[in-house]
């Protein structure tokens, strides 16, 4: 594979520099113009003046003093403004000249495989500059897994955790691992919190393992931008081949063989898994770190459950619990799939945390005990665990889906039904 710099559109300041030696020649012809004209004006006099032309003349000056005053003050600032640019673009092209782009050194030929032979799997393939010293200092990591086309979420929720992250990333394809190079290399010099405290290990099926070679070229120069890195990774996946997309519709995520993948690589005693598009509370590591150094479990079977939310897209990410509350009294804010499967999560029993207002918005604090565990409960807690058992997943899956079909031919209705609250009568 050839080696392709990385090219970011901060990079793009020579582009701005151009457009500004473009105005200061507009500037200069204009000048040239009325210089002209005035010279017209100086070689063939008229011998009858009226005020009118005096008034034309003296405009004429005055637009050629103000231009030349405008230039001189313009060239000056666009010397400050051009040595600043292109010394910054200097120095980060020269960073990006002499370094790889991210996962080149990882050997795709090794790896172990998953029991059942059906993944390669990669641990720390990419580890963040801190990660060790973060993990050393922290009590909880962040363990989150993701596909290429999620992947975008970590620039917000690194900024937000403040502490070690590890991430499991599921590969399909050369074009899917060269993405991912691409956009984990852009990740890590436009976020320092990625660069910093964020651990990547990989994952490939069996029958899409990624080549090293790579017969695209991709013009990058109009797809980077550190302030949206949502729309820079969609730019990057129109590159995905329609075989790529194809083989991701037919086959299913493994998504408990990503937790298991991310919660390995957390070296901190406890750990908290979310999907990737879950973003915590702002500076929640640092808070947590203060609770588990003082909680005391009796039993030592205790899970500290985290109540999720979820939020309206139009408001910005709520920076306190009163904060959140007002937006969940004005309908902007609910409980994490409360409309679309409101038994993920209903044994956390959202309206007593709601309820109890006393905890320090400083601080993290038990608000209630979750008492009445339920069927298909799948909070977000921290503890540690062993790992999930992928094959016994599918084996209870497949079983799920024989009583579903059982339950439906007998009562012609689906097996949920039986879960939802007897109706007592209408207020």
């Amino acid at each position: 594979m050839e080696e392709i710099v990385v090219v970011i559109s901060k990079y793009s300041t020579v582009k701005m520099s151009s457009i500004i030696l473009l105005m200061i020649n507009l500037l200069w012809s204009l000048r040239l113009y009325f210089l002209s004209q005035c010279e017209h004006q100086h070689h063939h006099p008229h011998h009858h003046h009226n005020h009118h032309e005096y008034q034309q003349q003296h405009q004429i000056q005055s637009t050629n003093n103000s231009l030349q005053s405008a230039l001189k003050n313009h060239r000056i600032r666009i010397s400050k403004q051009l040595a600043s640019s292109l010394k910054k673009y200097i120095e980060e092209a020269n960073y990006v000249d002499s370094s790889l782009l991210e996962f080149k050194n990882i050997s795709l030929n090794t790896g172990r495989w998953d029991n059942q032979r059906i993944y390669k799997i990669i641990d720390f393939a990419l580890i963040g500059e801190q990660y060790e010293q973060a993990s050393a200092k922290s009590l909880v990591c962040l363990a989150t897994q993701s596909s290429v086309e999620r992947v975008y979420s970590l620039a917000e929720a690194s900024k937000q955790w403040q502490g070690p992250i590890s991430v499991a990333v599921f590969v399909a394809g050369s074009d899917e691992f060269s993405i991912l190079q691409y956009y984990v290399t852009y990740l890590r010099l436009c976020f320092d919190f990625i660069r910093s405290n964020v651990t990547f290990h990989l994952a490939f099926p069996y029958e899409r393992q990624p080549e090293r070679e790579s017969r695209e070229t991709y013009k990058l120069l109009q797809m980077f931008d550190c302030q949206y890195p949502e729309k820079t990774l969609r730019s990057l996946l129109t590159l995905r081949s329609t075989e790529t997309k194809r083989w991701r519709l037919r086959n299913v995520y493994p998504q408990n063989h990503m937790r298991n993948l991310a919660r390995k690589g957390c070296q901190t005693k406890y750990v908290f898994l979310t999907d990737v598009d879950i973003i915590p509370s702002a500076n929640i590591a640092p808070l947590l770190n203060e609770f588990l150094e003082t909680v005391r479990c009796s039993s030592n079977l205790c899970a500290y459950v985290i109540p999720t939310f979820e939020i309206d897209e139009r408001v910005r990410f709520p920076s306190s619990k009163t904060e959140l509350m007002r937006l969940a009294r004005k309908g902007l804010a609910r409980p994490f799939h409360e409309k679309v499967f409101i038994y993920n999560q209903y044994a956390t029993n959202f309206s007593s945390w709601l309820a109890n207002t006393e905890t320090d918005q400083q601080q993290i604090a038990i608000s209630h005990k979750v008492t009445n565990y339920e069927f298909l409960y799948e909070p977000f807690y921290k503890n540690a665990r062993p790992s999930w058992r992928e094959q016994q997943n599918t084996m209870n899956r497949k079983r799920f889906e024989t009583f579903k079909r059982e339950i439906l031919a007998r009562y012609k209705k689906p097996p949920l039904f039986a879960l939802e609250p007897k109706k007592i009568g209408r207020l």
